[in-house]
């Protein structure tokens, strides 16, 4: 698909993990992206959780889901982030501490890599293209979660060709926490691997998209704890 995205970078140079968006603009992240909060709400509100879960907010960047998240699941409940980059992870701490969290928790670790030692009820992954451009990172994730959990995922995509204008804007938007573009007119193109029963609905002109399905191909059907299943939804940074 013809559509704007930042130029690869040389051969000879490794790719940054992480945008600089996440390490010295850490502080004003928030302030940056508040615009998005409401799809950041969105997308939390479609994990049907119940008060004692555990759900993993992946790259939590500093914690703007894990409030809303804490919310659901109760002081009884667990949420537990996790995120590759230092300063992220040191303004989200700050904050868990201020609001004096004790059930909320974020690993400094790639996706790829986090050891998280337990069983989870949900997964959501928030405006992170990269991380779900990584089989490795979904596989890691998704070997922790349960039969029957369900997973929430929100982002930016590629509107059609034809919408020059819209994709600019789409790609000036996402540019600072974007890597690497591929994929992003089927953001979901990994994840449909390790779900089922897959539906699409697109949103904002083609630059969103909603979607339903189980989290993995080999899970069991829902026990009493809940119906499975995927929500993806759009949004910003």
């Amino acid at each position: 698909m013809n559509s704007p995205r930042d130029p690869a970078p040389p051969a000879s140079v490794p790719a940054p993990r992480r945008q600089p968006a996440y390490a010295e603009h850490a502080r004003s992240y928030e302030r940056d992206t508040a615009a998005f909060q409401s799809y950041r709400r969105a997308v939390v509100g479609a994990l049907p959780l119940c008060p004692g879960q555990v759900v993993l907010d992946v790259g939590c960047g500093t914690g703007l889901c894990c409030g809303m998240l804490r919310e659901k699941v109760g002081p009884a409940g667990e949420v537990v982030g996790i995120e590759e980059a230092p300063d992220m992870v040191a303004v989200a701490r700050a904050h868990i501490a201020d609001e004096g969290w004790e059930n909320v928790t974020v690993l400094n670790a790639p996706a790829e890599d986090a050891e998280l030692g337990l069983t989870a009820d949900a997964a959501l992954f928030c405006a992170v293209h990269d991380i779900l451009q990584s089989p490795g990172a979904l596989e890691n994730v998704m070997t922790t979660l349960r039969p029957g959990a369900w997973v929430a995922a929100g982002g930016g995509k590629w509107a059609a060709p034809i919408m020059i204008a819209l994709n600019s804007m789409v790609n000036m938007l996402h540019a600072p926490y974007v890597r690497d573009f591929t994929g992003f007119d089927r953001p979901w193109r990994h994840l449909e691997q390790m779900v089922r029963d897959v539906r699409v609905r697109e949103m904002a002109f083609g630059s969103g998209y909603i979607r339903p399905a189980a989290p993995r191909r080999s899970a069991s059907p829902a026990g009493p704890r809940g119906r499975s299943g995927l929500w993806v939804s759009s949004g910003g940074p």
